[in-house]
């Protein structure tokens, strides 16, 4: 979707001044940081082919600097490979990285019918994780529609999803062959297998504690006795290198495989 197209989407709902005057939606902590137009930038991954190149900041959810909407951003990218709704990347994005539009001076919301339609698709996503629909995304804060706001995406725009790739499509596609996968194992000092009892976060690096019932360690070379009993394994610069992590490890109903090198307490995961 190109500016146009978005704007012409707008259009509709384009309020007279009296209504615009009254219009005063707040969803986060009030900024005294005047508002600028910035490039989204390409490594939002939450937003890339949103359909616009500016974006206002401080954002929708008060996030002030870039780099606080990047890492607030990219919790969310989980979402999104579920495919609970064809509008949930525009609605995140009408938040983090709202359009902006340089003449306007106010910004432009997503309307509430949007956060419904999103909510109600992705809610029973989020309560199966153990999350539920947050205050922040409250739809109703956000104008009914005889203001200007972001719509949902009418039947013709909306984005046709497969239903076999319902999983995560980005992780089928993009995710190594089996002889990557295994030339990477083969040339690692060990790999656990396991399910992830808690994480803890120091100067930046992942510490990942397993739950001990449900790990495997393969290569055990360099392992004490003591240390395979209690496996601890850090994941380097990990809250930066992979903020999605953070948040749902611990959640995901699954096992974890993480080939790393060294061994014991100076295991660490790749």
């Amino acid at each position: 979707m190109d500016v146009l197209l978005l704007l012409a989407l707008l259009a509709w709902a384009w309020p007279s001044p009296s209504r615009a005057a009254a219009f005063t939606y707040q969803l986060a902590r009030p900024s005294t940081q005047r508002s600028s137009c910035k490039p989204v930038p390409s490594s939002m991954t939450l937003c890339h082919g949103v359909g616009y190149s500016e974006m206002r900041l401080p954002n929708l959810l008060g996030h002030e600097s870039m780099k606080e909407a990047l890492q607030q951003a990219a919790s969310w990218v989980p979402l999104l490979t579920k495919q609970c709704h064809g509008d949930t990347k525009k609605f995140l994005c009408s938040l983090f990285a709202p359009v902006c539009i340089s003449d306007m001076e106010e910004p432009v919301y997503p309307c509430r019918s949007l956060c419904e339609a999103v909510r109600d698709g992705c809610t029973p996503v989020m309560a199966a994780f153990g999350f539920p629909w947050p205050e922040m995304f409250n739809c109703s804060r956000f104008p009914r529609g005889n203001e200007l706001c972001v719509p949902p995406a009418g039947p013709d725009d909306r984005l046709q999803l497969p239903k076999e790739d319902a999983v995560c499509a980005a992780c089928i596609s993009r995710g190594p062959s089996e002889k990557e996968f295994l030339e990477n194992f083969c040339s690692q000092d060990f790999a656990l297998k396991m399910s992830i009892k808690a994480l803890a976060s120091e100067d930046g690096d992942l510490k990942v504690m397993p739950e001990l019932k449900s790990r495997t360690l393969y290569k055990q070379e360099g392992w004490s006795e003591e240390e395979l009993k209690k496996p601890i394994l850090w994941l380097v610069q990990g809250q930066t290198r992979a903020p999605w992590f953070w948040p749902w490890a611990t959640r995901w109903p699954a096992a974890w495989l993480s080939p790393g090198c060294g061994g014991g307490s100076e295991a660490r995961g790749s």
